[in-house]
């Protein structure tokens, strides 16, 4: 009773909690909030000292008493003090205006497919923690597929590939359920880091994580492209020591990023190869959906519908699906029942 009273003050949340961002929706105002999920920490004072983008900014230009931690890892928590200090961080953020005391709110949060019981816990009590009344876990593809408008309690087959940060989750959804999946530890992250390490084995070059994102975003690519693509990367040559600039080309990023796109196309093949056929026929006729940051890499929906021979679409705004998602399914309850993973606690909708 006291939680509901509390919940009739606060603004019910849904949260995509994501490796490498974390974006809030608050209910009736869209989407508040985008920021890294990174943490910097003072160790001498164990003090947090800035959240989101002030502390990516920090990334690599720190003291040896500075910190900067990424409290997510493969989309599950393995810093659950800075996950839990991060959610507070956001959710009184979001309450700042409206002058709550407490704030409790409702979230609904996304979890990797591949999530074990004991990782699916420690999200929920880092979410109570951090001030929530009650959170409800959804997996991430299935808020891709609701934040696309897709009608996921139909008897059809959606193929929903959602490339995110730290994981790719590929999931064939009909009756509001998951029927087929796979999960990978290749997305976003491990493509930049497929740029350092080209950087450093080809060039003796080595970069930082930042540039190489920069990099990835400016003239990543998974197929040749129509007008060729040159930009100037820096870093410390590894011969010398001393600052180097040198100028790659679209082609050679596509070669550094090759093996991993590789491994996520086959493993959309090899889901489909284990999906019933009434299904692989609905998406056949309707296509495959990508979302996530990793969807916006140049080529890439048109290299898998060459290799697949189905069509592939880029969500709106693919970035943002899942938090528009989980946003949609606080004003649905009777869904959220329906798709919310079995809570460690129990309970139910408020």
């Amino acid at each position: 009773m006291f939680k509901r009273f509390l919940g009739k003050f606060s603004k019910d949340l849904g949260i995509d909690l994501g490796t490498a961002n974390t974006l809030v929706y608050v209910k009736d105002k869209g989407i508040l909030i985008n920021e890294p999920s990174v943490v910097a920490v003072n160790s001498r004072t164990d003090q947090i000292l800035a959240v989101g983008r002030d502390a990516r900014d920090m990334l690599g230009k720190t003291p040896p008493h500075l910190h900067i931690i990424k409290p997510l890892t493969k989309g599950v928590i393995s810093d659950f003090e800075a996950t839990e200090k991060m959610l507070k961080y956001f959710i009184d953020r979001v309450h700042q205006e409206s002058h709550v005391l407490l704030p409790r709110p409702l979230v609904v949060i996304g979890v990797p497919l591949e999530i074990t019981e004991v990782e699916r816990k420690a999200v929920e009590d880092a979410v109570l923690s951090a001030g929530a009344r009650e959170v409800y876990l959804v997996e991430e593809p299935m808020l891709a597929a609701i934040g696309a408008r897709l009608p996921v309690q139909d008897s059809l087959g959606t193929l929903m590939v959602d490339i995110g940060g730290g994981t790719t989750d590929i999931a064939v959804i009909s009756l509001a359920g998951v029927v087929t999946w796979k999960s990978l530890p290749i997305a976003g992250e491990e493509f930049n880091k497929n740029i350092m390490t080209y950087s450093r084995d080809v060039f003796n070059l080595l970069l930082g994580e930042r540039h190489a994102e920069m990099i990835k975003m400016r003239i990543g690519s998974a197929i040749p492209l129509e007008e060729p693509l040159q930009m100037e990367i820096r870093g410390r040559d590894m011969v010398t020591g001393l600052p180097k600039e040198i100028i790659v080309n679209d082609s050679q990023m596509r070669e550094a990023l090759s093996r991993s796109v590789r491994t996520i196309v086959e493993n959309i093949k090899a889901t489909l190869e284990i999906t019933p056929p009434e299904l692989v026929a609905d998406i056949y006729e309707r296509g495959i959906i990508l979302a996530g940051g990793g969807a916006l890499l140049k080529g890439f929906d048109k290299l898998l519908a060459t290799e697949t021979a189905i069509p592939v679409r880029v969500a709106d705004d693919p970035l943002t699906c899942v938090v528009r998602g989980a946003g949609l399914l606080i004003d649905q309850p009777a869904l959220l029942q329906d798709v919310a993973l079995p809570s460690s606690k129990g309970g139910g909708i408020l």
